[in-house]
């Protein structure tokens, strides 16, 4: 499916981040050249009811520093991230409020909303006795919190809207923009996603999975044994590449693709045929060829099942040129942090474009010989990336591929 006019060409032009490597764009940036792992002990709780007891949460975040008292009342951990994340993004793009900002487009994902919120109020009902909730409960954990505040912060007036795809989230709300300004729809959008689930309840519903390591997070590793859960937000300024020109603007790449895709097979297992259709689309839609493709920012969450299966459908798409490509997982530095994986790793796509490096797999110990492609194992690497893909594959078989390049 096309948009209209998919002749507009859509461009990064800032970036905003808050993650567990680094609380800002740029220390984001120097943790990913330098390989530097997020995952640590969970602290902010004492995790003795849980199997996991490391995860990579956002640490040093203050709120209170960047936020008014009166407005925190009202805002979740996860829309704190959002808005501190589209600050700096409109911030780095050197967009003014005045600058056509009021008419922007605000998409945002997230696949769980408000859980600090939920999994405080639940404990208050059930565990204290409390017989009483919170009157702000319900707008503090709605999934589309994030969207509103970043929208009333900014004096944002256009359309505005969340997006929830399980672990694609955030990859579904960048490729929904990109195609509202192919349409017109808005000439500048803030999209990406947001997700703080580092709180008793959800963890344990993860530890019943057992998909979660009990360790580190080792992508593409032999004998990795499964994935670390992250939080944080990335929020990625996007307007058309005419209009970054004609101001002057900085630009990280291109966002030129985007493809998605449903599995309908199983809601837990992946598909390699599911991932590979969804890669094809957003070459397609971004008009690239697949040995344009330099480096893949992978799904790669660490689970034995989806790393060989990514590995699968790479070589399904890319066929003998998969031998020359670098694909990594940033989420063996920043976690998994759900809905606002897709907008960290697109974020981390486009710095590797525009600063010519590969972000590395860290925590790699052995080749896997299911998982047989260049990782980048622990160590980043210089080198000039024409064309790259960011892969977001969910649970229940929702798949989102951005396609981003560089612009000449």
């Amino acid at each position: 499916m096309n948009a209209v006019n998919s002749d507009c060409r859509v461009v990064v032009s800032g970036i905003g981040v808050v993650s567990a490597i680094g609380l800002n764009r740029e220390r984001f940036e120097d943790s990913l050249r330098a390989g530097r792992c997020g995952i640590r002990p969970i602290t902010r709780f004492a995790p003795d009811r849980l199997q996991m007891k490391n995860a990579a949460a956002v640490a040093g975040f203050d709120a209170a520093a960047h936020i008014h008292p009166k407005r925190l009342t009202m805002m979740d951990r996860f829309a704190q991230f959002a808005v501190v994340a589209a600050r700096e993004a409109i911030a780095d793009a050197g967009i003014e409020r005045g600058d056509g900002l009021r008419a922007a487009a605000v998409v945002l994902g997230s696949a769980a909303g408000g859980k600090t919120t939920e999994d405080d109020a639940f404990r208050e009902l059930y565990g204290a006795g409390n017989p009483r909730v919170h009157p702000t409960v319900i707008p503090r954990s709605m999934l589309s919190a994030a969207v509103s505040h970043v929208a009333m912060d900014l004096g944002i007036q256009g359309p505005s809207f969340a997006v929830s795809s399980a672990c694609a989230s955030a990859a579904h709300a960048l490729g929904q923009a990109l195609w509202m300004l192919r349409s017109g729809a808005a000439e500048i959008a803030l999209a990406g996603g947001a997700e703080a689930c580092i709180t008793p309840g959800p963890l344990k519903a993860w530890d019943s999975m057992r998909v979660v390591s009990l360790d580190i997070c080792r992508p593409f590793s032999l004998g990795r044994r499964g994935m670390t859960l992250g939080e944080g937000a990335a929020v990625l300024a996007l307007e058309t590449l005419d209009r970054a020109r004609r101001r002057g603007a900085k630009i990280y790449a291109e966002l030129a693709g985007f493809g998605m895709s449903s599995d309908a097979g199983h809601l837990i297992q992946p598909s390699a045929d599911g991932a590979a259709r969804s890669m094809q689309a957003a070459l397609r839609d971004g008009r690239i060829e697949p040995g344009e493709v330099d480096y893949i920012n992978a799904h790669g969450t660490g689970t034995r099942s989806n790393d060989a299966t990514e590995s699968s459908a790479v070589k399904a798409v890319f066929d003998g040129h998969a031998d020359a490509l670098a694909i990594s997982s940033t989420k063996s530095m920043h976690g998994h942090a759900l809905g606002a994986s897709g907008a960290l790793e697109a974020a981390a796509t486009a710095l590797a474009i525009r600063g010519s490096f590969m972000p590395p797999t860290v925590n790699f110990t052995a080749a896997d010989p299911d998982c047989p492609l260049d990782c980048v194992p622990n160590k980043a690497r210089a080198a000039p990336v024409r064309a790259a893909l960011s892969n977001s594959f969910a649970f229940g078989g929702l798949n989102a591929v951005l396609a981003l390049k560089k612009v000449e």
